[in-house]
């Protein structure tokens, strides 16, 4: 049995029936048989397609952006948005996606010899709930646009919003098999990973959901494109604009979502003669920020997805706190929802829980640095590679730095982002592979070398 839980109120909206087994083999086969015909359909049909599915999303955001609120406590402003963002990779990829895979004329000595871009097949796509729409429209955009069909396997705390994408997909006219939702538990994923007609798996979450699906397609060698956790270092130099960078601190670590984002900053690494100011702007504006039910128009900060984030969050400030952290504001959970308090620490150690650790909640926290050389070395003493922002007015000095911050991106002057039309994905224990612009959709491809003589 699967449970969708309202975070606000504890309450239990919706329990669905796990898909069988016979069911779950019977959605891989039609997805298979649905492929043969999808593949050999032209660009122009696929975008009509995908076209009419952006203008389906737009159209019913606030339906949509409800269930996001109702499942994992996102703010409503904040799931709309996230809606429309969907229908702008939904669009990008129908004005794009024949551009990007495009026949590639090369020079040999053959008559002829080009590189063309053949769908993979049926693709599995492991998604976490923090952003349920936005997850799987980035994965089906590209994927669909390219050929291939999918198979999704949502997080099991946003089962409704997963029904809903795949009644969208169903009324926007997509054939029958081309996108189906699978209602399982994460014990059941090996199996369809497994099965022969599945070509390569997708998967966004934690490292150690992650490191399962490597190891599970690694044996059945297929393609994987693995988005994990983040500790992305948000490094303010002296020369910052730090009313901007106090700003979005505030927004990276909130990204509508209560800081349950793999892409908000976690690590905050500020210049000793800025950190005072940095540090009382941050907390003044936590101080500010209304906490409550995400359906409240007039609510910035809604409730932690589950029991459990909230739990983990708790004791990654405690144990810190208890090895010397200072709390600033915040750090106390609310009486009835998993609803914790926004939070500033400081004094905060490279060896505390909240530096070592992906933090999934509404913590800033605040370590200071003298140097650019020191800087750097914070920024990269994680496990993780997947993002980062630079904040300074020196250009030269961004430019010099760049290259020694080990992440997927970086941003300077700005929160990290995802953007459809460039590329998305990290390195070490972040993942390897990437999604959106023209690398995403050539994740799933076959790369075909034509010589004809």
């Amino acid at each position: 049995m699967i449970q969708s839980k309202n975070p606000a109120t504890e309450e239990i909206i919706k329990t669905f029936e796990e898909d069988s087994s016979s069911i779950v083999q019977s959605k891989i086969k039609e997805a298979k048989d649905a492929f043969i015909s999808w593949k050999k359909t032209d660009f122009p049909a696929r975008s009509k397609l995908f076209k009419k599915l952006a203008e389906y999303l737009r159209k019913n955001k606030t339906e949509l952006g409800k269930l996001a609120s109702l499942e994992m406590g996102k703010v409503l402003s904040v799931a709309e948005g996230e809606v429309d963002k969907c229908a702008f990779v939904c669009d990008f990829y129908a004005d794009h996606a024949e551009e990007f895979l495009k026949i590639e004329k090369t020079n040999t000595d053959a008559s002829e010899s080009y590189v063309e871009f053949d769908p993979l097949g049926v693709i599995l796509a492991v998604m976490p709930w923090n952003f349920p729409y936005w997850q799987v429209l980035r994965f089906a955009a590209p994927t669909l646009m390219a050929g291939n069909v999918g198979i999704l396997k949502h997080a099991s705390n946003v089962q409704m919003c997963a029904e809903a994408i795949e009644k969208a997909f169903t009324e926007c006219g997509f054939p029958q098999g081309v996108f189906q939702n699978l209602i399982i538990g994460s014990d059941k994923v090996e199996g369809v990973i497994r099965n022969p007609h599945v070509a390569a798996v997708t998967l966004t979450g934690s490292e150690k959901a992650g490191s399962m699906v490597a190891k599970v397609a690694g044996e059945e060698l297929k393609k994987t494109v693995l988005e994990l956790g983040g500790s992305d270092p948000f490094i303010v130099f002296d020369d910052a604009d730090l009313e901007l960078a106090v700003k979005l601190a505030v927004v990276t670590r909130m990204q509508g979502n209560v800081g349950q984002s793999c892409i908000s900053a976690k690590r905050f690494i500020v210049h000793k003669k800025v950190f005072d100011r940095f540090v009382s702007g941050v907390s003044e504006t936590f101080k500010n920020l209304k906490v409550g039910d995400p359906l409240d128009s007039t609510v910035q900060v809604g409730p932690l997805a589950t029991e459990q984030i909230l739990k983990d969050v708790a004791s990654q400030v405690d144990r810190s706190i208890a090895l010397g952290a200072e709390v600033e504001v915040g750090g106390r959970i609310g009486a009835t929802g998993y609803f914790y308090e926004p939070t500033v620490l400081t004094n905060v150690t490279r060896e505390m829980p909240v530096m070592l650790e992906e933090v999934f909640g509404p913590v800033i926290s605040v370590i200071s640095f003298q140097t650019d050389e020191e800087a750097v070395e914070i920024a990269n003493d994680t496990p993780y590679g997947l993002a980062s922002s630079i904040f300074t007015k020196d250009m030269k000095r961004a430019e010099k730095l760049i290259p020694q911050i080990e992440a997927g991106s970086v941003f300077v002057n700005e929160q990290v982002k995802s953007d459809p039309r460039v590329p998305f994905g990290g390195i070490k224990k972040s993942g390897y592979g990437r999604e959106l612009s023209h690398y995403g959709i050539r994740e799933f491809v076959n790369i075909k070398n034509v010589w004809i003589k």
